[in-house]
């Protein structure tokens, strides 16, 4: 049977990569909901009319969703069915993401209610990664350790009891 982590890990992999994948598809495409697509056209138009230095360096609003929703796409992806270490990787760069996204939500003003999903996948995303990277020495010496301590004590006595 798995440990506890390693489901929790998979678990929290699975779920984020899907919804990174699902957000990062509303980016480039219209195919899933016009609506949103049409809301996310918008809301970049306003991200680099806020910040001037993105005009300057030549990008656009159309290059910055693009951007974005591929870079979420490939992570997302890699979070879902890459094992090992490209997860850890891929969850790193989206955890970066979510934080350039939630500066452009408060550089444009938005309300809480507009970027409250990016502050959960954001705790989320650093959730999963500390536990992937809490290093496997402390994991065997709490096993050993715990093991230890049920082996010491008084040694226990089996004790009848009649039920009627």
């Amino acid at each position: 049977m798995a440990s506890p982590r390693t489901v929790t890990i998979v678990a929290l992999s699975v779920a984020l990569g899907l919804f990174f994948v699902f957000m990062g598809t509303i980016k480039l495409t219209p195919r899933l909901s016009k609506d949103a697509y049409s809301e996310m056209k918008r809301a970049y138009k306003s991200y680099v009319r806020a910040l001037p230095l993105l005009k300057k360096m030549g990008v656009t609003s159309i290059a910055l969703r693009k951007s974005i929703g591929t870079l979420e796409v490939i992570c997302g992806i890699i979070m879902t069915v890459v094992p090992g270490r490209p997860k850890d990787v891929a969850n790193f760069f989206l955890l970066l993401l979510v934080l350039v996204v939630l500066f452009f939500h408060q550089l444009v003003g938005d309300p809480l209610k507009r970027y409250a999903h990016a502050l959960v996948f954001g705790i989320l995303l650093t959730c999963r990664l500390l536990i992937a990277r809490q290093p496997e020495e402390q994991l065997i010496e709490r096993k050993a350790s715990s093991r230890a301590g049920e082996g010491q004590g008084a040694p226990h006595k089996k004790v009848k009891v009649k039920v009627s």
